[in-house]
């Protein structure tokens, strides 16, 4: 027997104005490991088919590589078999969204945001940062800084993940070694602002639960708040949006990313989100391997 869905944010009431209704999916999600190195990105999948398209979408597939699969159809079995992918993705034009999210980016975009701007949901739901400038500038030079960047990417997660596994001060002393340790590999442009003041502020807030912050290694919120920004458009529309069950997506949560999304007095884009198993939804479905096959195959795709 399956278990309830959990999450979500179902829309109170008709929803008025241009809407458009989205399933999504994603591949690559690893939690806090966002440094397994067979997993470097995650990818974010939306189709705006209908439920009747995307039937028929799937029944086509199914013609089209040997009928022994399972019930529900996955990427690595359906589309590496020779023109199958390019078909699908034909299929999808002009109906399709992917975002690519490079892990250690995403975590470099999270170190500027907390520890040099406002840290805030308006600043932490977006993949490019409130700061994409320092970000890209500290990503550049830490990567070129060998054994000590992922050193310090490891420090980060440790002090700021929820469930921290050493006391906050330990954690912090590791943080700024780390830090400073990239500084004399020449990463001080943008760390030098990184205060040790700052830093046991944030550690601070995060303890206390201070949940105006949104999780600092959660990628999943930033990538559905752009793929919403997408689908809404210079039109303004609202965005419905069937997701794939995911525990990172709480009520709590997108109730505050649509109040960040919201602008100028306007409605917030996101409309509301209801969860969906892909085994039961073959919109699901389809982002589902449109994701995975984003992720097998991420260079030319959408990046975020």
């Amino acid at each position: 027997m399956r278990t309830p869905l959990q999450g979500g944010l179902p829309p109170v009431g008709a929803v008025d104005g241009a809407v458009v209704e989205i399933a999504c999916d994603e591949s690559g999600f690893s939690g806090t490991n966002l440094l397994d190195p067979a997993m470097p990105v995650i990818t974010h999948a939306s189709v705006d088919l209908s439920p009747d398209e995307a039937v028929a979408l799937i029944r086509e597939l199914r013609t089209v590589v040997p009928a022994n699969l399972p019930s529900e159809l996955k990427s690595g079995k359906v589309l590496r078999r020779p023109g199958v992918l390019e078909w699908f993705l034909g299929a999808l034009q002009g109906r399709s969204h992917v975002l690519v999210v490079d892990k250690e980016f995403f975590l470099v975009t999270r170190v500027v945001d907390l520890f040099l701007g406002e840290p805030s949901y308006a600043a932490g739901t977006r993949l490019a940062g409130a700061h994409p400038q320092a970000a890209l500038a500290l990503y550049e030079a830490g990567r070129s800084a060998g054994g000590d960047w992922h050193v310090f990417l490891r420090a980060f997660i440790h002090l700021v993940r929820a469930k921290r596994r050493r006391p906050p001060r330990e954690s912090v002393a590791e943080f700024t070694a780390a830090r400073d340790a990239l500084i004399h590999r020449g990463a001080g442009t943008v760390l030098d602002g990184v205060t040790t003041e700052r830093v046991w502020d944030v550690v601070t807030r995060l303890d206390n639960d201070d949940r105006s912050l949104p999780p600092p290694l959660e990628p999943l919120l930033p990538a559905l708040a752009e793929t919403v920004l997408h689908w809404s458009g210079e039109q303004g529309r609202r965005v419905l949006v069937t997701h794939d069950e995911q525990s990172a997506l709480t009520a709590d949560r997108l109730t505050r990313l649509q109040r960040a999304l919201a602008r100028d007095g306007r409605p917030s884009p996101l409309a509301g989100l209801v969860m969906a198993d892909s085994r039961d939804d073959p919109r699901v479905q389809i982002a589902d391997l449109l994701a995975g096959a984003a992720r097998r195959t991420p260079r030319g795709w959408l990046s975020g």
